[in-house]
């Protein structure tokens, strides 16, 4: 079943994602049933495919991400039922109607969410759409819509602020695994297969009495982490690349059940080729959905949108037509020649103009190619090729000159020694060592913290480094300007071309 988007609403944003709703709700009602082919005057519960279709339409719709919605869906109804064995809708015993489980919400006709499960489904979205939107409820970061995490507030609302939902037990201070918003996004851990960040939230924050029933007090209004956060799965765009997560199989078809065509390594980089698709088989029951994707070698088929990821973006600097070879310290014969050159054209790296250079005595222009980089310079190239536009923008907050660098650093969790803090800038004007630059570099491919030997294993199975063992990659050695080049030059050919 292809995922076809009519457009219906105005002012849909998906970035910085605001959301107009300027048109009729019943023609947007019907236009959801057409597209999952759900007779809406029925009075069963859908298969599994198809319901997947209505909630994850309906996200779509209003701009919530379908994983948040999927999962409420799944904790309010047990098994995305809407009707009982009779035909009629399930009612519980506080009044919560039907998958949603919309109770005691003004404006809704009660007979209509009881016999449409797209009027109900619509309901449950505008409800927490509305959550989302309240100024009485704390923030995260810059609140944007399509990071799963910043919805936190938004879904216990849904179920209600009251003590029971806070994210701590009072008397004993510990982390509540019991509270609505929990269960709900280890829903989404569990049945969309995607690994949310935990937020650390602190204690003094919820104020509350466990013996009344007043909503919680919130001490902060606004949650700023510095943590890998997770965007949803459900935005990528055709000719987009992406990343696998994990070792995954291809399939020839949007289900499991179809034959393999080979497995994606964790890390390899493939090409969105068209929309998601619902799974192929409508009994079983998966919260994600499927991509068609190209390999680099060809090879097409569906992956799982849980195990794909937004690939780092290559540099948007274009390539020039600057020689390298008229530096003075330019050697045809090195292992690094065609990576200088295709790196200082792409702007990554650049020459020394008019230097004296000790070999010929002699003030020239000079690569410097065994010249070591220090951890702010690698981020200088780092942040130039995956980041480019974003560095040009962000602005220093200080007059340090690595201020930048670090900032963004800081964002993307880059393992770094240096840092923004007096005590840590010391280390940015120090050498960076190969091990540390593995690091650096795989943390930023694979969007989080590795280890050393995790990195230098990277670097490995995708061929970025011929070494075979860790002692031969020298990861304590200095990283010199021709190792940069040629690894980020490597990494180019490997992953986009």
């Amino acid at each position: 079943m292809k995922k076809i988007l009519k457009p219906l609403i105005s002012g849909i944003v998906i970035g910085a994602l605001s959301l107009t709703i300027n048109i009729d709700k019943n023609v947007l009602a019907n236009d959801i049933a057409n597209t999952c082919k759900y007779d809406s005057a029925s009075k069963v519960n859908p298969d599994y495919s198809t319901m997947n279709c209505l909630l994850t339409e309906t996200a779509l719709r209003y701009n919530v991400p379908p994983e948040i919605v999927k999962a409420i869906a799944e904790g309010e109804s047990g098994n995305w039922r809407h009707f009982d064995m009779n035909g009629k809708a399930i009612v519980t015993a506080d009044n919560g109607i039907g998958i949603m489980q919309i109770t005691n919400q003004a404006g809704y006709n009660q007979d209509r969410l009881k016999s449409d499960i797209v009027y109900n489904i619509r309901a449950g979205v505008e409800t927490l759409d509305d959550m989302f939107k309240r100024k009485d409820l704390p923030s995260i970061n810059g609140g944007e819509r399509d990071i799963l995490e910043h919805w936190y507030f938004a879904i216990m609302a849904y179920n209600g602020t009251k003590p029971v939902n806070s994210p701590f037990v009072q008397a004993t201070g510990e982390r509540n695994a019991n509270a609505y918003q929990e269960k709900i996004l280890r829903i989404i851990e569990r049945l969309e297969l995607i690994d949310l960040t935990e937020l650390p939230f602190t204690r003094e924050h919820f104020q509350y009495d466990s013996n009344s029933r007043e909503n919680i007090k919130f001490s902060a209004m606004n949650y700023d982490f510095d943590l890998p956060l997770t965007k949803s799965k459900y935005f990528f765009k055709t000719n987009q690349k992406v990343s696998a997560t994990t070792n995954v199989t291809v399939r020839t078809r949007p289900t499991t059940d179809s034959p393999s065509m080979g497995t994606l390594r964790t890390g390899e980089i493939v090409t969105i080729t068209g929309p998601f698709e619902y799974e192929a088989v409508s009994t079983k029951k998966n919260h994600f959905v499927w991509y068609p994707v190209k390999r680099n070698d060809g090879t097409e088929g569906y992956v799982a949108s849980s195990y794909l990821n937004y690939s780092a973006s290559t540099p948007t600097t274009p390539v020039g037509s600057i020689d390298v070879s008229k530096f003075a310290d330019y050697k045809a014969d090195q292992y690094w020649a065609e990576d200088f050159q295709w790196a200082v054209n792409k702007g990554l790296i650049s020459g020394y103009p008019n230097v004296y250079n000790p070999a010929t005595k002699k003030y020239e222009n000079l690569l410097k190619p065994n010249t070591n980089l220090t951890e702010n310079q690698m981020l200088s190239v780092l942040f130039r090729y995956f980041k480019s536009d974003e560095l040009a923008s962000t602005k220093p907050s200080s007059s340090w000159s690595a201020d930048v660098n670090y900032q963004l650093a800081s964002k993307y969790a880059l393992p770094t020694l240096g840092g923004i803090s007096t005590s840590k800038q010391v280390y940015a004007v120090k050498d960076i060592t190969r091990g540390n630059f593995a690091r650096i570099l795989a943390s930023m491919h694979y969007g989080k913290t590795v280890s050393q030997k995790e990195a230098i294993q990277f670097l490995r199975d995708f061929d970025l480094t011929t070494t075979k063992t860790d002692a031969e990659f020298k990861p304590n050695d200095s990283l010199t300007r021709a190792h940069a080049v040629a690894f980020f030059h490597r990494y180019e050919q490997i992953f986009y071309k």
